[in-house]
């Protein structure tokens, strides 16, 4: 077994995250199950990361994680050398908010609101004003390939599409971690492929570190890195 430590990939060589130590368990009536048993993980700025495997193994427990959206029983979290979970609230959610996108299997967009209102959700958190959030908010969505949906409610929306709005809101900050759940569990072959590639785009154009969870295999091909879990230690898979 190896653990997954980062390398240099292509031109990327500074060291964003570390995540070390890391164990994490549940109770199950009762019974506990430990999940994560001193995770290793280090990512470099712009590199990307498949994490594959069975599900039940850890591997969104271990994103949630390295997104501070859940903390470890013990371990460390380091983001540009700071110890994420010894931040205050207030620093916390500003974390969150600007350094980190998320998409998820199921997009969590607002279906009472539109395409252009669901990306610049972010912005306008951060405090950006309405004119300068819905700009941003603009911009991606036509580079992603929105800009005839822009007004259109996300129930109106293809699936593709749908995810595709996902993708922008996690891009509006330009965070530096795009941190992916299953991005295309629910799509079918046409519409993963596209999200696929745009995936892959975007980490080159924002050179926006990427870690992904998918069981899809032919999207954890095109990542630089692959890893499992195994025994509650990521292990590097090796073509």
């Amino acid at each position: 077994m190896v653990n997954l430590e980062s390398t240099a990939v292509g031109s990327y060589s500074n060291l964003l995250m570390s995540a070390k130590d890391i164990y994490k368990g549940f109770d199950n009536n009762g019974i506990r199950v430990d999940i994560l048993q001193g995770i290793d993980f280090n990512l470099d700025a712009g590199e990307t990361v498949a994490i594959v495997g069975a599900s039940g193994i850890g591997k969104s427990t271990l994103l949630h994680i390295l997104g501070a959206l859940d903390r470890p029983d013990s371990g460390t979290l380091l983001y540009q050398g700071e110890d994420v979970f010894l931040f205050d609230q207030a620093r916390m959610a500003k974390f969150r908010n600007a350094s980190i996108g998320f998409v998820f299997q199921f997009h969590h967009l607002l279906p009472e609101f539109s395409a252009l209102e669901n990306a610049m959700m972010p912005a306008f958190i951060s405090g950006m004003s309405k004119q300068k959030a819905m700009e941003a908010a603009e911009t991606i969505l036509v580079r992603v390939g929105l800009k005839d949906r822009l007004s259109f409610r996300v129930g109106k929306l293809s699936g593709g599409e749908q995810q595709r709005v996902a993708l922008a809101r996690s891009l509006v900050l330009k965070p530096v971690i795009l941190l992916a759940d299953e991005p295309t569990g629910n799509l079918d072959k046409r519409f993963s492929e596209q999200i696929h590639d745009l995936l892959l785009e975007l980490n080159q154009e924002f050179c926006v570190a990427l870690v992904v969870v998918t069981h899809n295999m032919d999207l954890a091909s095109k990542m630089s890195r692959r890893a499992t879990i195994i025994d509650g230690k990521l292990a590097e898979l090796v073509d």
